[in-house]
């Protein structure tokens, strides 16, 4: 097997007549047949041949192929945005009646198909807070089908052991999914610990430079095949332009991960010795309680620091009005430092105890560390704060 940085750059479609060195843009809507029977058994999948590009596209394929790779997945399916990855998945494995277990601290739009839209169709949730991980089997009814979680989680930046949650996956006979946005494939694989799918919003670190939008679910063959068949009939396909765009930054990604990390790192320890500052949650700082976890599992800790501003949601908004450098704005994983204040607007909807029971605290901040100087970052940090 090549090794990671190798295959992020040297797995491409193979090349046209024109024999160039980087993959062309293949903006084509449908493809074409020779004859009759080259279309008959093309359709009839007795040839591996594009039909139609909400089906496959090269620069779709490549783009997969490098995820499938990177994940050690068998197969793969690339969308349109990380959502239509993560409906999709879910909406192809469930039936009416079935039960889900996830973790708590879900990203938003996922919180609300499981608490708004499932529901609808008689597919309940069950929630887990992460510090209770270890009673999850309590969660675990006859019809439960899927254990999902991220980790780390959205916005609260808490950790779990996916090695602990694939055992219990494959005792209870269940789907086992896992949301590996945050960490990216450069710093964990979960299926190495049982997962059987693997999805991503290819929107934040791996295109990384705030440009398209993508999602992708990979994993094992047979349940990718119903996902793909699903999404073939559906729609969600991600654009060839996109596919092309990601592709590319798949080849940067375990370089720009890197410094990513490394500026995080010093951004969170010198949060953490900031008197205005009451907590700061890094994956990598001694200081997280799920520390030695992962560590166990993750290569770095990743490019998000989450932080508790004395002041409450006033402490928040007068932070971010302060702001100089940084952006503001909802996005993650872009080379732009960018800090988010989730109580003043992303969750401004719900309720405290609502809040609170995702980890979002008044005066939470989330910080996605980009790759500008770190001074630079660290300087704009410290004169908001101050």
């Amino acid at each position: 097997m090549e090794n990671f940085e190798t295959s992020a750059i040297r797995t491409q479609t193979e090349r046209s007549q024109f024999d160039e060195h980087s993959t062309p843009l293949y903006l084509t809507s449908s493809f074409i047949f020779q004859d009759a029977e080259d279309m008959r058994a093309s359709f009839a999948e007795e040839k591996d041949k594009n039909l139609y590009s909400r089906f496959s596209n090269p620069n779709i394929t490549e783009f997969t192929d490098k995820i499938v790779k990177m994940e050690g997945a068998e197969a793969g399916y690339a969308f349109a945005t990380g959502m239509a990855a993560i409906y999709s998945t879910f909406a192809t494995l469930l039936d009416a009646g079935d039960h889900i277990v996830s973790c708590q601290s879900v990203f938003g739009s996922t919180h609300t198909l499981f608490t708004k839209y499932f529901p609808k169709w008689n597919i309940e949730t069950s929630y887990f807070k992460a510090e209770d991980a270890e009673n999850v089997e309590q969660y675990i009814k006859p019809n439960t089908k899927i254990l999902y979680l991220e980790t780390p989680t959205n916005p609260a930046i808490e950790i779990l052991d996916l090695e602990f949650f694939g055992q219990i996956a494959k005792k209870h006979n269940l789907i086992f999914i896992v949301d590996n946005c945050f960490a990216t494939p450069y710093l964990q694989q979960p299926i190495k610990y049982g997962a059987d799918v693997v999805v991503h919003s290819a929107t934040k670190l791996i295109d990384g430079q705030g440009r398209v939008l993508g999602g992708v679910a990979v994993g094992k063959a047979d349940l990718i095949r119903e996902i793909y068949l699903f999404a073939r009939n559906t729609g969600p396909a991600m654009s060839p332009f996109n596919a092309w765009v990601l592709s590319k930054s798949l080849e940067t990604l375990a370089i720009r991960v890197e410094k990513h990390c490394e500026n995080a790192l010093k951004v969170a320890e010198f949060l953490e010795n900031h008197p205005n500052v009451e907590l700061v949650k890094y994956p990598f700082l001694k200081s997280h309680p799920s520390y030695e976890i992962a560590k166990k599992q993750m290569k770095l800790g990743g490019n998000i620091v989450a932080f508790e501003i004395k002041g409450g949601i006033e402490g928040g908004r007068n932070f971010l009005d302060k702001i100089k450098l940084c952006s503001l704005s909802a996005n993650l994983g872009d080379t732009r430092t960018i800090v988010t204040h989730p109580a003043s607007t992303t969750h401004s909807k719900l309720t405290d105890e609502e809040r609170n029971e995702v980890g979002i605290t008044a005066g939470l901040v989330r910080c996605s560390v980009g790759l500008e100087n770190v001074e630079d970052v660290i300087a704009d940090l410290k004169q908001a704060l101050d």
